[in-house]
Order: C-alpha cells, then sequence, then structure tokens
C-alpha cells in the first residue's frame, strides 16, 4: 500500500513540483554549509532558503493530510 506521499509523488504534478523546489533549495543549502565562511549575501540566501523550504514542506504535509484523510 501506498503511502500519502507515495501515492502524490507518483500522480500529482503540483506535489512533484513542490517537492523538486524543496530539493533544489536542499541541494544549494547544502552547497553553502560547506563553505567555512559566508559572505553577508549568502547568509541571507541561507536565511531565505530555509523559510522557502519550510514553507514548501508545510504545503507538502498538508496535502499528505488530505490524501490521508481521503483514504481512510
Amino acid at each position: 500500500m501506498l503511502t500519502p506521499r507515495d501515492h502524490l509523488l507518483a500522480s500529482h504534478e503540483e506535489f512533484q513540483r513542490l517537492a523538486q523546489e524543496h530539493s533544489q533549495y536542499s541541494q544549494r543549502l547544502e552547497s553553502l554549509t560547506q563553505k567555512r565562511y559566508l559572505t553577508d549575501d549568502e547568509k541571507l540566501e541561507e536565511v531565505r532558503l530555509k523559510k522557502l523550504k519550510l514553507r514548501l514542506k508545510d504545503q507538502m504535509l498538508d496535502m499528505e493530510r488530505q490524501v490521508a484523510r481521503q483514504s481512510a
């Protein structure tokens, strides 16, 4: 049986887009954390990316909850 997340990844374009964006933000954050020192602009970007990532995660969790409720 598929989890709500697996179901959405397999069949929902919006969820797929959100997951892709989340992954891209994670990759960029990872590249920033590899640096020993961050410029002021990079520090701002890091904060911005963390907020964007969290917003996407919240949207994805809401969608997962909706699917879970519908299948219950």
